[in-house]
């Protein structure tokens, strides 16, 4: 038996016979056990980490077999060190639930040859490489988040035609790119793909892609070791800068002075800025001085993908896999899955998985059984009539009060929320809310919309409450 089998593992039983016969006409649905494999360990990983963490520090990673064992594989040291320090002690814990050991790490050198050595600990202070250096190459892009693998739909036309704008013409056209979407829509994917198309066509341009928590975090740590000219070096100097969820930069007032400053540095040497958020700059509860600085480009927002472009968007992602996707499944998979553009991933890499181990062939019956938890999970088409429900059984006062002119505070506060969460939760227009409310004016619905996005954001209790709410509808 192959070193890697496992009695308690069908993966890796299955990946321990390489040389293992494929039943006839299954060979385009068989995918590498060990991507596999790894695409559920960063599954697992991403409620621990952060889905940014993944996206940024685990995708450039894969897992090989050398002599007998499974190990990751970084692109360089510098990802390898920090995955160590950060996220070693989380992935072998996963690793030991799916895989039954732990994994050990290797990365390729420049010369093109491994370095499978264990961390070593840190050289005497005087050789230390500096933690910012302004001239290094950092924060991996996604391999897969280029254009050429971006579906585009009726939702994302604008968007796309913008991030391509950009990168032919960094700069000048559309400065600063703002892309705002709910989660899994493609945001990052653009931005990165913008990234990608620079670095390839500038490979002296010094592309750099951080969230905003990455960048309040190594302000925060700069600001304790007495290193903000370091920071401020790295950050400020350079070609293009990738900063995505911009939202979460309302946590902090002293974040936001430093960003505004960031902001003005880079926009006045005229290098390129993307941003994106998940939600447009009026309703994020920052300054007001930085929230103009982020209408001052291209303001293009992502909705979720239609039935069409959803089915496109698994055929693709089958074709990059290498795997025969069936038409009508993928068509009965997007008839099912409507959140987002990850969702629909995820059920995909779930079948794909399913049918690697199982050496089954993909059709309708099987995706059927393999996803009927993820269809599950699915939320049915949410009514403003079902909000207005919702939300009056939960403060105790009538629905009709939703709706009445009535301007006391045990209404007001409901109806503003029930506004919020029509605008979060359907795809009703200003009007058509207002007109749900008793015939309010759109501009009140606008103003109780933002208004209960900044209190979401500052008020830990409230942000609970609301919390509550919307999972009545999840």
């Amino acid at each position: 038996m192959h070193p890697l089998a496992s009695k308690t593992n069908r993966a890796t039983n299955w990946a321990a016979s390489p040389e293992r016969k494929q039943p006839a006409g299954t060979s385009e649905t068989q995918r590498d056990p060990l991507v596999v494999l790894w695409d559920l360990i960063k599954h697992d990983l991403e409620p621990v980490i952060g889905k940014q963490n993944v996206v940024t520090w685990l995708n450039p990673i894969g897992l090989v077999d050398v002599d007998g064992s499974v190990k990751m594989q970084t692109p360089n040291a510098t990802c390898r060190e920090w995955v160590m320090e950060h996220y070693f002690d989380a992935i072998n814990r996963v690793a030991v639930q799916r895989l039954g050991k732990q994994l050990e790490m290797i990365a390729d050198s420049e010369d093109g040859t491994r370095d499978s050595r264990p961390a070593a600990p840190a050289p005497p202070a005087a050789t230390v490489t500096p933690r910012f250096d302004p001239t290094r190459r950092d924060s991996p892009l996604d391999p897969r988040y280029r254009f050429d693998k971006f579906v585009e739909g009726t939702s994302n036309q604008l968007a796309l035609a913008a991030a391509k704008r950009v990168a032919s013409d960094p700069g000048s056209s559309y400065n600063p790119l703002f892309l705002y979407g709910s989660v899994g829509l493609g945001k990052t994917h653009l931005m990165q793909a913008v990234g990608h198309e620079l670095r390839a066509r500038m490979p002296h341009w010094r592309v750099i892609y951080v969230s905003a928590e990455r960048f309040m975090n190594e302000m925060i740590q700069s600001l304790k070791e007495d290193s903000m000219a370091s920071f401020r070096e790295w950050i400020r100097n350079v070609d293009v800068l990738l900063v995505d969820d911009v939202q979460m930069l309302a946590r902090g007032e002293r974040t936001q002075e430093e960003f505004f400053h960031t902001f003005n540095t880079v926009y006045e040497f005229r290098k390129q800025i993307v941003l994106t958020s998940d939600c447009p700059p009026k309703t994020i509860a920052i300054e007001e001085r930085l929230r103009s600085r982020f209408e001052w480009g291209l303001i293009a927002d992502i909705q979720p993908p239609d039935k069409e472009t959803r089915q496109a968007i698994l055929m693709k992602k089958a074709e990059v896999d290498r795997c025969h996707l069936p038409e009508g499944v993928a068509k009965y998979i997007a008839e099912h899955v409507k959140s987002n553009v990850r969702a629909l991933e995820g059920c995909l890499v779930r079948l794909m998985a399913h049918c690697s181990i199982t050496n089954q062939p993909i059709t309708e019956e099987l995706a059927a059984r393999v996803l009927k938890n993820q269809f599950a999970g699915e939320q049915e088409e949410v009514t403003l009539d079902a909000i207005q429900k919702v939300v009056a059984d939960h403060f105790g006062i009538r629905i009709q009060e939703l709706k009445a002119k009535n301007n006391s505070k045990r209404v007001v506060h409901p109806r503003q929320i029930a506004m919020w969460m029509a605008r979060e939760l359907t795809e009703s227009s200003l009007p058509e809310i207002a007109r749900a409310f008793g015939g309010k004016h759109h501009t009140t619905v606008l103003h109780s919309v933002e208004k209960i996005a900044r209190k979401k954001r500052t008020d830990i209790t409230f942000n609970k409450e609301l919390s509550l709410l919307m999972s009545s509808f999840q």
